[in-house]
């Protein structure tokens, strides 16, 4: 967790309800559903509890970070604002198949698949300055031209005038740079 971050006291991510059907017929798999806030196991009969418990928690986070995920995401503004910072600092002519807020990212505020084309931003960056983001953005975006931190790297980030100022707020948020 990023520090500085309130978080709700209120997680409108987790499971409220927890069902077990255990079934004769169901062999070796073990299932989930998940529907509102009720998550539904599908279980063998001579399943252990202990084999059942490690199993309902994978899928359990599995399914809050999807939720969580799906929260961050809803309704982002995020694909116009990356189209405007690619304009401005990079003329347009950068490429990318999506970009999308992730849920999956405890140790860095963003990653770039450039071979992918794909972009993921620390969802926890929304609660953050937007031009703090926006360095993050920008950051990200130059991995497509260069996917190091090599000196050309640095130039093509350097042109967004707050990088430096940026830099900084993550530092003392307890998010260096890589």
């Amino acid at each position: 967790m990023i520090e500085g971050i309130k978080v709700r006291k209120k997680n409108p991510f987790l499971i409220k309800k927890i069902v077990i059907k255990r079934s004769a017929t169901r062999k070796k798999t073990i299932q989930a559903k998940l529907k509102d806030e009720v998550m539904e196991i599908l279980a063998p009969l001579n399943v252990s509890e202990k084999k059942l418990n490690e199993v309902i928690k994978s899928f359990k986070h599995r399914f809050e970070k999807r939720e969580k995920e799906k929260f961050f995401n809803r309704e982002s503004k995020l694909p116009l604002r990356v189209q405007k910072l690619n304009q401005k600092y990079f003329g347009g002519e950068l490429k990318f198949k999506y970009i999308k807020y992730s849920a999956n990212q405890s140790n860095s505020f963003g990653i770039c698949y450039p071979h992918r084309r794909t972009i993921l931003i620390n969802g926890y960056l929304k609660k953050m300055p937007q031009w703090v983001e926006d360095y993050v953005i920008v950051h990200e975006l130059a991995h497509l031209v260069y996917p190091n931190h090599s000196k050309d790297f640095w130039k093509l980030v350097r042109q967004y005038p707050k990088t430096e100022r940026a830099i900084g707020y993550l530092m003392a948020k307890g998010i260096e740079e890589p």
